[in-house]
């Protein structure tokens, strides 16, 4: 008996010392270790509707003006009168980027309704605009397939050259270099107005009218150290890069000359950006015009 009792007092020892253990583990880690985890996570390609669908697109053909297209490398609201995307958003990390080149196999989408006009890239020939990519080629290097998509026409827009090729260019090339310091980025990307001015000065319409030349072209980049519950980890200390240019040639080089807020992009839209966000994170990080490093 007295045997039988040092072993009931031995195990009920271990089994405290055992429970006490299981509640440490439960303590929630100090916030620099979460930080750290994130920030040392490997990229992975995840959903490009994390943080919200803008306009609440969908896949039906009665809703032309906000049609949604969804693409293993990016997803959009497109406008089948404007033949050109109301919105693209996209997720980039480093699991996105490799080494395939530049495709430029510019190509009609088939994937949209088989009535509705589908641009081919003779659609902008002689237009005096560039054929402006909202998801950009380099972003999208992890294959063929990949960068492929990203010179279907639906991911066009009428867009100035000295846009495109400079302003836009610069900003394109800066969210890749944030990737490359282990960030994962989420952008959306779009456009709205009518009338721009090219090489061949203002236009309202290419391709006989059926190719609507916008008037104003936003983005907008969320920043982020690796990690996964993306749309969780946002908060008000979160970077947040909106930009809205001129669709113009006189537009400067230096893309932080047109920051501006989330909200005022939501308030010339309509769309409802980050809407997967809590709602006290979104009141902040959309007021707030990016003061941060351009390069």
């Amino acid at each position: 008996m007295k045997r039988t009792g040092i072993r009931l007092l031995t195990w009920g020892t271990l089994l405290t010392l055992a429970a006490a253990c299981s509640k440490e583990e439960l303590v929630a880690p100090q916030a620099p270790s979460v930080v750290q985890a994130s920030a040392d996570a490997t990229a992975t390609r995840d959903s490009h509707l994390a943080l919200g669908n803008p306009s609440g697109a969908v896949t039906d053909a009665a809703q032309y003006w906000n049609y949604l297209l969804v693409k293993p490398q990016y997803v959009m609201s497109y406008h089948r009168d404007r033949a050109v995307p109301n919105w693209v958003s996209w997720h980039l990390s480093s699991a996105w980027l490799g080494t395939t080149p530049r495709q430029d196999n510019f190509a009609a989408d088939n994937s949209l309704p088989s009535t509705w006009f589908k641009a081919t890239t003779s659609s902008y020939t002689g237009s005096g605009f560039d054929r402006g990519h909202n998801c950009p080629s380099a972003d999208r290097t992890g294959s063929v397939a990949d960068n492929s998509a990203t010179f279907l026409m639906t991911n066009m827009m009428p867009q100035a050259a000295n846009n495109n090729q400079r302003t836009w260019a610069g900003l394109e090339n800066y969210c890749r270099t944030l990737v490359d310091a282990g960030n994962e980025l989420y952008i959306i990307c779009g456009s709205y107005g009518t009338g721009g001015t090219g090489v061949n000065g203002y236009a309202t319409t290419i391709a006989g009218g059926k190719i609507t030349v916008p008037n104003r072209c936003w983005k907008v980049v969320v920043v982020m150290p690796n990690g996964t519950s993306d749309a969780s980890r946002v908060t008000t200390a979160t970077r947040v890069i909106a930009i809205n240019t001129p669709n113009d040639q006189s537009v400067a080089t230096t893309w932080g000359s047109y920051r501006t807020s989330v909200d005022a992009i939501e308030q010339a839209t309509g769309y409802n950006l980050l809407s997967a966000v809590s709602s006290t994170v979104q009141a902040t990080i959309e007021a707030r015009v990016d003061n941060g490093p351009t390069n």
